[in-house]
């Protein structure tokens, strides 16, 4: 926690009361915030798992368009990138409340000039206009991450950043899947319904922002969080600076990197396998189906998203993301990948067990919440540099998965796709064991990886 943070003092639920809130994990002052990241994100997902195709058929449709689409939206995850960074150290600097609404702004006027983009059919006003709106909503989301990590106590934090991603991922894909299925027929289906349906999305995004906006009065939001004395310049640097300064800060990054990133890479290459034609290759599936299974795979994220939470400030954070996150994840994505291909084409009964397959990956995906606690965990005197690194590899993985499928899918195709991505969890399996976290317990002597570092590991 940083010094500004402690002289504000921790916040409870009401006049320092603690709530059936604050013992979940959710800080009662924060709640509505939750909600806006839930609706923010709803609207941020609806045009996920679709948008790679749109783009290519914006173009007349083919293979070689939908490299195309894998190139600018690999773009647009750079921009990810470089915005999770900038919500975690400018809200050490400014605030998280300010950043977040620069986000939704970002996000909003770039949003309309994609749209307006995609209808001159200019690949270049595509590729900016797309890129730019990829700041936005790293800046909302992860500035709020920032704001509960300042106000949480340290011993719930792993629950608190598992009711985080409850909401972000109970939005994006989840329930923006789900809204896509509506909008996309309530506009007329096919390439104008989705475009109906982008233009939908703004008015979702800004309704998110609005519930937290006015629902949240928590004073860590409009404050520097960052410790007196830094200035501008190192601030914003800071965690650039903690990460080629301590390994383990390092080695959670590219942990938290490698997390997440099949899952963005899988919206660029199954949406034209599951809900591809037979006669091109594809699986025969519909499009409505491959928003439906989207929408269970992800739900049963949700749902574990809080329990790997809980289970990590139990047992032991580390623990939790090796054996939940990194294997457990690596057997589900094979699982989500080589089940639909073993199964009948186009089947009913198929496509139910294919679903199955694919909530195993989406479940145990959740066990790699515990790293938002860990991260801070390993640097306590420069937790708001350490939480700029964390945001960072939470966007980067948009990156990272979007990166493999444009470098890897034209040498191997898909299924070397796949294994690129097994092979990096098997990267973040080792690094692991590097660590070395003195966690903290509401009850009990605190967790410690290495008994032989306990001291190094909490300095």
């Amino acid at each position: 926690m940083s010094s500004a943070t402690q002289a504000a003092g921790p916040i409870g639920g009401t006049g320092g009361r603690e709530t059936f809130l604050d013992r979940l994990g959710i800080p009662h002052v924060l709640r509505w915030g939750f909600l806006g990241v839930l609706v923010f994100m709803t609207g941020n997902g609806i045009e996920s798992n679709f948008v790679s195709p749109h783009i290519a058929q914006a173009f007349g449709g083919g293979d070689d368009k939908i490299d195309l689409a894998a190139k600018i939206i690999t773009a647009y995850s750079l921009a990810v990138l470089i915005g999770s960074y900038l919500a975690g150290a400018l809200s050490d600097l400014i605030g998280p409340r300010r950043v977040m609404a620069l986000g939704v702004a970002v996000w909003v006027v770039f949003q309309l000039a994609f749209l307006g983009s995609l209808q001159l059919e200019s690949v270049p006003l595509i590729a900016i206009s797309y890129f730019l709106r990829g700041f936005g909503f790293p800046l909302f989301a992860f500035a709020f991450l920032v704001w509960i990590n300042a106000v949480i106590d340290k011993e719930r934090n792993g629950a608190g950043v598992g009711w985080f991603y409850v909401m972000f991922t109970g939005g994006f894909p989840t329930l923006g899947s789900i809204v896509a299925v509506f909008l996309i027929g309530g506009f007329g289906g096919g390439h104008t319904g989705q475009t109906g349906a982008m233009a939908a999305s703004t008015a979702v995004v800004v309704a998110g922002f609005l519930i937290a906006w006015f629902g949240v009065r928590e004073r860590h939001g409009t404050m520097r969080l960052a410790p007196e004395g830094e200035s501008s310049g190192a601030v914003i640097l800071s965690g650039l600076r903690l990460t080629f300064t301590n390994k383990r800060i390092a080695m959670g990054f590219l942990t938290r990197l490698i997390n997440t990133a099949p899952e963005f890479g899988m919206f660029i290459i199954l949406p034209n396998v599951i809900a591809g034609s037979i006669d091109d290759g594809g699986l025969g599936w519909s499009q409505s189906q491959w928003l439906v299974m989207t929408a269970i795979v992800y739900a049963g994220n949700i749902l574990f998203n809080a329990a790997f939470g809980t289970l990590g400030d139990k047992w032991g954070w580390t623990k939790t993301v090796r054996w939940f996150g990194i294997v457990g994840s690596a057997i589900g994505l094979l699982l989500w990948w080589y089940v639909p291909h073993m199964v009948p084409a186009g089947s009913d009964w198929g496509f139910v067990v294919s679903v199955a397959a694919g909530t195993v990956f989406g479940i145990l995906l959740a066990g790699f919440v515990p790293l938002g606690a860990i991260m801070p965990a390993i640097a306590p005197k420069h937790t708001g540099a350490a939480m700029a690194m964390y945001t960072t590899a939470a966007g980067g993985a948009t990156f990272l998965g979007s990166a493999v499928v444009a470098i890897v899918r034209p040498l191997a195709g898909n299924v070397g796709v796949v294994w690129a991505f097994i092979l990096l969890y098997a990267c973040a399996f080792t690094m692991t064991f590097f660590f070395k976290v003195h966690q903290p317990r509401l009850h009990g002597p605190a967790i410690v990886e290495d008994e032989a570092d306990a001291s190094t590991a909490a300095s």
